[in-house]
């Protein structure tokens, strides 16, 4: 009896040592090629952003001046206009310039502006994002059109000529030259080039002439004190008859007087 108690003992723990270990499927996970490299990755990005933090703490100046750069980069990125803002500046520009009467208008800004709108009527306009910047060109074709030039590739237009094809370019959610050309838009030059040339260039006002214009512009808001001048006028000259008649029935009073005492003394 106890030997066969023996025995079995023996083979179970023979069986036990014999029979791998269960692990669970998250030890597996862990144990794996995969987790070890996201392991070693999480590790070396956890030793350079320790880097970081040391070495703009030792160099204050060198940290901020990267901080700078990312961040204008940064915002570049997210305010660099597309081909949907250039459409819609362009055509609040004609807009405006459609208010005016065509004689005041500005030649340069009504020549830009007319260009472009025919352009994109034309289908010709076209937008290139750099990331930070943005460029608008024209093309040749339209690139919906079916004919063998706008659809071959080896008759496109090559890329040293687009510094002369570019229309405009945008940064920082403005588009530059649009702008620029619609500086004045409401001054017609051609109205004022054959003035002299004393007349024709003008210079800003100085510091005496601008109080001066002030002061004219304050004293127009007063109320006019005509009405009591007027008035004053008027009783100037009733005050000095009555004292001129007053004087006149003095004397003639005195007259009296005086021919009435030597009456009764003859």
């Amino acid at each position: 009896m106890a030997a066969s108690w023996v025995v079995r003992r023996l083979c179970s723990t023979v069986a036990e040592v014999a029979a791998p270990a269960k692990t669970t499927r998250w030890e597996r996970l862990k144990s794996s090629k995969a987790a070890m490299w996201c392991r070693g990755l999480l590790t070396d990005y956890k030793e350079a952003c320790r880097e970081a933090v040391v070495g703009a703490w030792e160099r204050p100046i060198k940290a901020s001046v990267y901080m700078g750069l990312i961040g204008g980069t940064c915002a570049c990125i997210y305010t660099n206009p597309d081909d949907t803002s250039f459409k819609t500046s362009l055509l609040d520009r004609s807009n405006q310039l459609g208010l005016l009467s065509p004689w005041i208008r500005s030649g340069t800004s009504d020549g830009h502006v007319q260009n472009l709108v025919k352009l994109c009527n034309e289908g010709r306009l076209r937008h290139l994002s750099l990331g930070v910047a943005s460029l608008t060109y024209c093309a040749d074709y339209d690139p919906d059109s079916s004919l063998y030039e706008a659809q071959c590739s080896n008759l496109s237009v090559p890329w040293r000529e687009l510094p002369q094809r570019i229309l405009d370019v945008g940064f920082a959610g403005y588009w530059w030259i649009l702008d620029t050309k619609m500086k004045d838009y409401d001054v017609n030059e051609e109205e004022f080039k054959h003035l002299p040339v004393a007349m024709a260039s003008t210079a800003p006002p100085g510091v005496q002439e601008v109080e001066r214009n002030e002061s004219l512009h304050k004293e127009s808001w007063l109320p006019l004190k005509i009405e009591e001048e007027e008035e004053k006028d008027k009783m100037s000259p009733a005050t000095g008859n009555e004292e001129a008649k007053e004087e006149s029935l003095g004397e003639v009073e005195q007259t009296l007087s005086e021919t009435q005492h030597t009456q009764a003394q003859a």
